[in-house]
């Protein structure tokens, strides 16, 4: 296995979420790709306010570290092109992604504070979403 390949897979392993490494990778990952991908694809994602308050509570300092290295995990496969469907796929490439926010939501989801969900909707506002 490459480096690469290594490195791909380690991010997007569960239990490796909160392997302060992986944490890091995943960070500077979805430092870099999160805002680009999300507004190259932002009229097919119906979920975009989820993942925009998720990104929101893994910037936030307050949020519980454990959480946090879900979040940038979950964060971290959106932005990834190599995921289980591929997003170019038209009506179906984002559905895995969607579950996966979806899952965080169900795991996490009490870190998730109004003023994240405040901040999502604010910047959906900015970038002439509803």
């Amino acid at each position: 296995m490459t480096a690469k390949a290594k490195s791909l897979h380690e991010a997007l392993d569960p239990s490796r979420a909160l392997v302060p490494h992986v944490q890091r990778v995943n960070e500077v990952r979805v430092k870099s790709g999160f805002w680009p991908k999300l507004t190259r694809n932002l009229s097919r994602l119906p979920f975009a306010d989820r993942l925009l308050s998720v990104w929101y509570c893994a910037r936030d300092p307050e949020t519980p570290a454990p959480a946090k290295g879900v979040m940038l995990a979950a964060l971290a496969y959106f932005v990834l092109p190599a995921d289980a469907i591929p997003d170019v796929l038209a009506g179906i490439g984002f559905t895995d992604d969607a579950a996966v926010i979806a899952a965080l939501m169900s795991a996490v989801g009490a870190s998730l504070k109004p003023r994240h969900r405040d901040l999502a909707r604010e910047a959906l506002r900015r970038l002439g979403e509803p």
